[in-house]
């Protein structure tokens, strides 16, 4: 049997499984339109870890089964209470695919599958704030098989506490993506690595981060209208001193004609000299809010 064959044939087989697994879903059961999917997912390997077994629902992992330990580890704890799940049938599930692995190799002639090289994206859970605690996850995706290091580096040093990782889970194309965690407190001189080794790439793989000085737009735009404003005020104050020493009313704007009162047109050029003075600490306050929105 040749290798595509095969390779089409375990294809077939899970697709088939995650398949049943969706139609055993209460919420997928006779209904038409899938609203919900749980799904599980098992694999075995040459190489640690040698298998997993796990169950997702809505791409959330719900538990495992620890191989080692012989026990089900819950993700979600509210499925806890909701059902209850016997480890060893995992197991049981496990070995079996372990003697079809055994099979498969034997029937490949010991041809080697080809590795994939994971992506790596670095970002923090919540926005980064200057001294307030936040954690940094480590996405690795795309990546096949499922041999992976990961290593958190601060400030060139790997980092040994704060750490946490999830299991390997499905990705597309019958490939894994995995998430690790820091739990850190930024600084603005502090800088953080995400070290990832793997098969399918040639180096180890480091993906930085570090806090972002924050743009001061906020203050530069405030700066220059207060500018502005100060110098439309000087300009007006100016512009009533002259009229006022030039004794020419006209030439100011609402002081035309003779009736009208040159100590009245002074004090109206000197009120607009102060609004537009005001102008600056009024055009400030309404940036600040329209920049907190």
């Amino acid at each position: 049997m040749h290798l595509e064959d095969i390779r089409s044939r375990t294809q077939v087989m899970i697709l088939g499984a995650i398949a049943l697994a969706a139609l055993l879903s209460p919420h997928g059961t006779g209904a038409v339109r899938v609203g919900h999917m749980s799904m599980y997912a098992e694999f075995v390997q040459t190489h640690r870890p040698s298998g997993e077994y796990m169950f997702e629902s809505d791409e959330d992992e719900q538990f495992y089964v620890d191989l080692d330990k012989k026990e089900t580890v819950w993700h979600l704890p509210e499925f806890i209470h909701a059902f209850d799940y016997d480890a060893w049938r995992g197991i049981a599930d496990i070995v079996r695919s372990k003697k079809n692995l055994t099979t498969l190799i034997q029937w490949s002639n010991h041809t080697r599958a080809t590795n994939e090289p994971s992506e790596v994206t670095v970002f923090p859970k919540e926005p980064v704030e200057l001294g307030q605690p936040n954690t940094l996850i480590c996405h690795v995706d795309k990546f096949f098989p499922s041999v992976l290091n990961v290593t958190w580096l601060h400030n060139g040093q790997m980092v040994t506490e704060g750490i946490a990782e999830t299991i390997f889970l499905p990705s597309t194309e019958f490939r894994f993506h995995k998430f690790h965690y820091l739990t850190f407190l930024p600084t603005a001189e502090d800088v953080y690595d995400c070290k990832v080794e793997h098969w399918g790439l040639d180096q180890p793989l480091l993906q930085h981060w570090e806090a972002q000085e924050p743009i001061r737009v906020r203050e530069t735009k405030e700066t220059v209208v207060c500018v502005l404003g100060l110098v439309a005020g000087v300009v007006g104050i100016i512009t009533g001193i002259i009229v006022l020493k030039t004794g020419r009313p006209d030439s100011i704007p609402g002081c035309r004609g003779s009736r009208t009162d040159p100590n009245e047109c002074h004090s109206h050029s000197m009120v607009n000299a102060i609004s537009l003075a005001r102008t600056c600490s009024g055009i400030e306050q309404v940036l600040s809010s329209v920049l907190k929105i």
